[in-house]
């Protein structure tokens, strides 16, 4: 019936004008029934605009639903509360009386907007210069009545909507449950106000509930409108600032939902199943709707419900769904009961309460009856008596707005009241500076007011007419004994208080669950990130001698250092050098022993039979110094193994030719004095000279006497020193690398070492080759001859050998 007469009204209502005479008062009075049959209207010296969503959203056209008993009536009755406390408290605006004019929302912002034209009335100039009545008098018209504040509305859209006619005509708006960020805007809505938190509050705590609990891949769901979608907008955006979380999808539910939209809503948020927590801006019938479509998808256990205070503790969106609710986290405004509200509510009655003209329909749907033949439930199998009690006969719990409608009047009380006392200082009631209320002061005032709120809680506005934020984090849990309620598990005043070791979710599982795009990377391993979404990435792990130098990095250990067990740090590869027991030592120490053995015992035997004449003719000299050379060749091999340092690498260098040198000086003078004779005797009978033992030996030392000038020159010019090679066994794998200690002796320095033994070598082979045609009697010519040939090419091999080794090496290392 509302719907069906409103245009009628509305159209009254806008023109103010009753066309009428005053003889025909009867007519003039006629449509106030009208007027008034679908609002409340309390008499008073300052009147006050309420706006409520007592009925739903209607369908099909028609701009009003079933009624909503806790959203709509609670609340109504909650300001008339709080209105007639006020007008009882002698302290608060005494003298001076508070009324209202109480609006119905349908909770529809175009129906909000045609209704809220009712509150500027008496602001709109009149010209009725051409309107007449039937008898051709002038128009009376009523004098509407002059709205100075509103209270509301509920939803952000319809707050939203009336906000920008308010702030046209300054009248100052306080709302007790719009939370939608772009409220915040000072500049467009500028005579807004709340006592409840702007959501930028809210999604900053969820945000935070989401950054406590680990995770960082969510995915965001939002009913079509400025509550939804501004809620999700200032997650979002909030999210982007700080980092670390990322939106997997948001998605939108449509105002009017077709059939099947919510299932559709549910495939979509399953495309991006790691994204398991969803982020809800909804109001609760759509929430509901989707947990009855997740429900249906066998999806019980697999979301991770965050919801805002649309959801907080209600019982409606969970009921008959408590297993696919289960773990909700939700959050709400911080709030307390009003007792004195609970005594008022339940001593209400059908008697008492004529001024709310709703309360009657309140009474068939609380009470499941109908009140006589024109009841609102003609289908109601029984009647209702009247003497029904709230309460008793019906559930009742406090709606969890009540507190801040409460709060909403009470701030409007405060603000008059200070205008009162500044402008109407000692005058009972209103002075004349008041009879006209300029609303842009007022707003002053109302941004100025602190007071403890009807539960004891500050209430107070920013520069933007927001109240601070505080809210308490619920999750809805199913206990042992099967029962399901939601515990208070936090708090959040600016920082978030998380009581994690209290919360259960499903099987009663007290583990976190997660909702990641990618595992953490194991130890080692470096993240590469998706591009476009940085909670998502690929593990790689870092190779050969890479460690993770960071969470996106792998970088080269220094050359002496190799990755540690898990690849976070670098460690010293390990040094090793030639040990006694290495086979690679083992074999040549024998071979050097034997070699040692049967030198010393050529020696004894020498020495034994020094005076002999086999002796004396071999030239026993020269015989001692090839000894002593063969001696030290076999000798140089224990230097060669011991372990490298200054003392060792010294005596490598002094002895590493000195061996071959004194065996090829020995043997070059040997055949060059068998050559110079044979030469000699060619020419002359007369002996050549420096043949002489004596000469010989003066000869071989300063042929020796070269390579030790030559040794302390490289001492000069390169010290000795030790070194470790790293790049000998520096293998692919780490794990094997070894650094091997050893002399600094570069394998150019080797040779150049070697050089003049070489020299000697080729030398003496050339002498080797004039004396091979000698008489049989110096049949020593012949073995030496060989000997230089054997070991001429055995040179020739080795050194081309030994560099093309030691390139191929160096290549493969690079």
């Amino acid at each position: 019936m509302a719907s069906e007469q409103a245009p009628c009204w509305f159209l009254l209502l806008l023109t103010a004008e009753f066309c009428c005479c005053l003889p025909s008062l009867s007519q003039r009075i006629e449509p106030l029934p009208t007027e008034y049959a679908h609002s409340i209207r309390l008499d008073g010296d300052i009147i006050l605009g309420g706006l409520f969503p007592v009925h739903a959203r209607g369908e099909r056209g028609i701009p009003c639903g079933e009624l909503k008993k806790e959203k709509g009536i609670h609340r109504l009755e909650a300001m008339l509360f709080a209105i007639d406390l006020i007008n009882k408290d002698p302290e608060l605006l005494p003298n001076v009386t508070l009324g209202a004019r109480i609006l119905d929302t349908c909770s529809r912002d175009t129906y909000a907007l045609e209704q809220s034209l009712t509150f500027v009335q008496a602001l709109i100039e009149r010209d009725g210069s051409d309107v007449r009545c039937a008898n051709g008098d002038p128009p009376i018209f009523a004098k509407p009545d002059k709205i100075v504040g509103v209270i509301g509305a509920s939803a952000s859209s319809v707050s939203i909507m009336v906000a920008n006619i308010l702030r046209l005509f300054k009248i100052p708006q306080i709302s007790y449950a719009s939370t939608a960020p772009e409220l915040s805007d000072n500049t467009r809505y500028d005579f807004f106000s709340r006592v409840v938190p702007p959501d930028s509050y809210q999604a900053q705590a969820m945000l935070d509930i989401v950054t406590a609990m680990g995770w960082n891949y969510v995915s965001t769901l939002a009913s079509e409108g400025n509550y939804g979608e501004s809620g999700v907008e200032a997650f979002i955006q909030i999210s982007r600032e700080i980092g670390g979380v990322c939106i997997a999808q948001s998605l939108k539910i449509p105002r009017e939902p077709r059939p099947g939209e919510f299932d559709k809503i549910i495939v979509r948020l399953l495309e991006t199943p790691n994204a398991r927590a969803i982020i809800m801006f909804a109001n609760e019938d759509d929430i509901r709707r989707v947990l009855d479509a997740a429900k249906r998808s066998n999806q019980t256990g697999h979301f991770l419900w965050v919801g805002s205070d649309s959801w907080g503790s209600k019982i409606s969106p969970v009921i008959q769904q408590e297993q696919v609710a289960e773990g909700a986290i939700t959050i709400l405004p911080k709030r307390a009961s009003v007792e004195a509200f609970d005594r008022y509510f339940r001593s209400r009655s059908l008697s008492n309460n004529r001024r709310n003209v709703w309360f009657a329909e309140f009474w068939e749907e609380n009470f499941n009856c109908k009140l006589g033949m024109h009841g609102k439930r003609p289908g109601s199998p029984k009647k209702c008596t009247g003497l029904e009690k709230v309460g008793r006969d019906s559930s009742y719990e406090q709606e969890g707005k009540v507190q801040f409608v409460m709060d909403a009047v009470y701030a409007m009380a405060h603000a008059l009241h200070n205008m009162h006392r500044d402008l109407c200082f000692g005058y009972p009631g209103l002075c004349p500076r008041m009879s006209n209320i300029n609303g842009k002061e007022l707003l002053e005032y109302i941004r100025k007011v602190k007071f403890n709120g009807s539960a004891g809680t500050p209430v107070s506005f920013n520069q933007n007419g927001d109240a601070p934020g505080r809210y308490d984090i619920f999750q809805y849990q199913i206990t042992n004994r099967s029962t399901a309620e939601y515990k208070v598990i936090g708090t959040w005043t600016n920082k978030l208080h998380l009581n994690v070791d209290s919360m259960r979710w499903r099987t009663g599982d007290p583990t976190l669950p997660v909702s990641v795009c990618s595992v953490p990377c194991q130890t080692g391993e470096r993240k590469k990130i998706v591009k476009g979404v940085p909670c998502c990435w690929h593990c790689e792990r870092c190779e050969g001698y890479h460690y993770q130098a960071s969470e996106f990095s792998c970088e080269l250990c220094p050359y002496e250092q190799r990755p540690d067990r898990n690849r976070t740090g670098c460690q010293p590869i390990p040094i090793i050098k030639l040990e006694w027991h290495s086979p690679w030592a083992a074999v040549p120490v024998f071979v050097s022993v034997l070699g040692i053995l049967a030198t010393s015992f050529v020696v004894v035997t020498f020495v034994r039979y020094n005076d002999t004449p086999i002796v004396r003719a071999s030239g026993r000299e020269m015989s001692y110094v090839l000894l002593t050379g063969i001696f030290l060749c076999y000798a140089i091999t224990f230097l060669m193994i011991a372990t490298p340092s200054l003392a060792v690498c010294s005596f490598r260098r002094v002895f590493l030719g000195l061996g071959m040198c004194f065996s090829y000086a020995a043997l070059l003078t040997k055949t060059n004095r068998i050559h110079r004779i044979f030469e000699q005797g060619k020419k002359s009978v007369a002996a050549p000279r420096f043949i002489s033992p004596a000469s010989q030996l003066a000869i071989t030392f300063s042929l020796i006497s070269v390579q030790l000038l030559g040794v302390f020159v490289w001492f000069a010019v390169d010290p000795p020193h030790t070194v470790v090679d790293y790049g000998e066994q520096r293998t692919s794998d780490p794990d094997k690398a070894r650094g091997v200690l050893k002399c600094d002796i570069s394998d150019l320095s080797l040779i150049c070492s070697l050089g003049y033994s070489i020299l000697l070598m080729v030398t003496c082979t050339v002498y080797a080759i004039k004396t091979r045609g000698v008489p049989e009697t110096f049949n020593e010519a012949k073995p030496i001859g060989f000997t230089m040939y054997t070991t001429c090419i055995i040179w020739l091999a080795f050194i081309p050998i030994f560099f093309g080794t030691a390139q191929s090496a160096e290549r493969v290392i690079r």
